[in-house]
């Protein structure tokens, strides 16, 4: 079977491997003990890792969430242009929210240190100014309202557990962790769960994990099945993608077939109460699973890996985003097409909406941050050569979503609890329903308030819940709760202290019975 190689500049030395005419192929038999690398080539790297990032969230852009559950076929046309990264900072600098957000964790470890505990990660992200959605947003909620990580996280928690968030703002912990797989996990761990749990969290791992091993390995098959050993086997993430590169295998030459396959197989989302019964699909795996069919289909050709990620479509900006930035680090900065990087060049000392941090600003904090790292976790620096002890990678614990639930219906309600309705009431035989919705103000100028709602499950009170009518506060669900008792069930919400001019605005409920 044919092995994945990109061009490999001789800065890097893998002891023990073996190198044919200029390119370097792992020896996987003689299992070398030491990975060394030049600082140049380590900034390189770096600098190529956060440089693909944009470079790939750009070109999908103007695909994102318009293809769901569909390829984006050969003739549709993706523009790409010397203008397209300014005109994307000027004009819709919210598509870079897979930068923004890793810089935010960024900013944790350049002011607290390597050590920050995850408070500190998830207050920053919580009361940071940008806006959030799905997993993210729940998890701001849940911060703001004394539900801290790992808990903020959790699936009973937040229904957005397994959803895409964490693997797009996992980058920065594989790029500060080089050739160190298992201290990236460990990273993750910490910060992961502030918003993800399960497979949610399991896809930073691995895209993590992927960073973590191009500074050392040009191989990208290689990449690819390495960091699918930090997840444990039994999870489906696992699963999916082990399945995708088992097709691969299969129809090498055919990435459309093997979409279609994983599609069939693992497409249909479970949790994400806006993908439940619709073509909509931000859940990891399936979008992981996007990542890796342009890496491995791409052959390390960065335009084939860039354009086969988005052409998957779904979260077609993010997943791109990953692979360009995967496959930027294994060839450097330097290496990447002046194709793709002169629509980088304009916006390389502008700084990205919400941070006082620029491309250029991230390479250089980047760098110091892997070089602080590797010097705390035991790498030897000797002049300009870095050396770091290879690692057996470990799998990371075994966590899994909605365990024992499926999904029964989705039926459409459209209704308000307000001060002339204040209660709403329904029944559902099962095990857990999500009832979605948000607090509104009849006016845009009225002030924001905080409602409050009690939910009944019952007959019996469970919770008061807090539904701010602010954006930047907004509960993403009316109420949820899972692992109720198999059979019929009364749910009644009720507005506490009615308020003219506001209401809570239910739009529908998903119910689940037992699997």
């Amino acid at each position: 079977m044919k092995r994945l190689l990109v061009p490999f500049l001789a800065t890097v030395l893998l002891i023990g491997a073996s190198c044919n005419g200029g390119q370097i192929k792992n020896n996987q038999g003689s299992k070398p003990n030491v990975l060394s690398i030049n600082k140049a080539r380590l900034k390189d790297k770096i600098k190529g890792g956060w440089a693909g990032q944009v470079i790939g969230c750009t070109y999908g852009g103007p695909t994102e969430f318009k293809y769901n559950g569909a390829l984006i076929h050969d003739y549709q046309s993706i523009p790409w242009d010397e203008g397209r990264c300014k005109w994307y900072f000027e004009n819709c600098p919210g598509l870079y929210d897979d930068i923004y957000m890793d810089l935010t964790f960024v900013g944790v470890f350049e002011k607290e240190g390597l050590d920050a505990p995850a408070s500190s990660h998830a207050k920053a992200f919580a009361y940071a100014g940008y806006p959030l959605w799905h997993a993210n947003q729940a998890a701001r909620y849940n911060i703001m309202n004394g539900t801290m990580p790992p808990e903020s996280g959790h699936w009973l928690n937040n229904p957005h557990a397994d959803d895409i968030d964490f693997q797009i703002e996992a980058d920065f912990a594989g790029l500060m962790s080089p050739g160190m797989v298992n201290v990236s996990s460990e990273i993750c761990d910490k910060i992961g769960h502030i918003m993800n749990y399960g497979d949610g969290w399991y896809g930073g791992v691995f895209v993590a994990a992927m960073y973590s091993l191009a500074f050392f390995y040009d191989d990208v098959e290689y990449v690819v099945t390495e960091a699918l050993k930090t997840i444990p086997a039994e999870s489906q993430f696992y699963q999916c993608i082990d399945d995708v590169i088992a097709w691969w295998r299969q129809y090498p030459d055919d990435w459309k077939q093997n979409w279609f396959k994983y599609q069939t197989k693992w497409g249909s989302d479970i949790g994400c109460p806006d993908g439940v019964f619709r073509a909509f699909n931000i859940d990891a795996k399936i979008n992981a699973a996007h990542i890796v069919i342009g890496l491995l289909y791409g052959e390390g050709d960065y335009s084939k890996t860039i354009d086969i990620s988005t052409r998957c479509g779904d979260d077609s900006d993010c997943n791109p985003a990953s692979a360009a930035g995967i496959l930027g680090t294994i060839i450097g900065y330097d290496q990447i097409p002046g194709y793709w990087k002169k629509a980088i060049y304009p916006i390389e000392d502008v700084d990205f909406q919400y941070t006082s941090l620029s491309l250029n600003d991230v390479y250089e904090l980047g760098n110091k941050h892997a070089l602080e790292n590797l010097t705390k976790n035991g790498a030897s620096i000797d002049g300009d050569m870095i050396n770091v002890a290879k690692e057996e990678i470990k799998p990371v614990a075994l966590e899994i979503n909605f365990a024992g639930h499926y999904p029964k219906e989705k039926i459409q309600l459209n209704t308000d609890i307000s001060p002339e309705n204040a209660e709403f009431s329904f029944s559902f035989n099962g095990i857990g329903f999500v009832l979605k919705g948000q607090a509104v103000k009849e006016s845009p100028q009225a002030p924001d308030k905080t409602l409050e709602i009690g939910l009944y499950i019952d007959g019996e009170f469970s919770e008061k819940i807090k539904m701010p009518t602010a954006r930047q506060k907004r509960k993403q669900e009316v109420a949820f709760k899972y692992q109720l008792s198999e059979g019929e069930h009364n749910i009644k919400v009720k507005l506490l202290a009615p308020e003219k001019n506001y209401a809570v605005r239910i739009s529908d409920l998903l119910t689940y019975v037992a699997q």
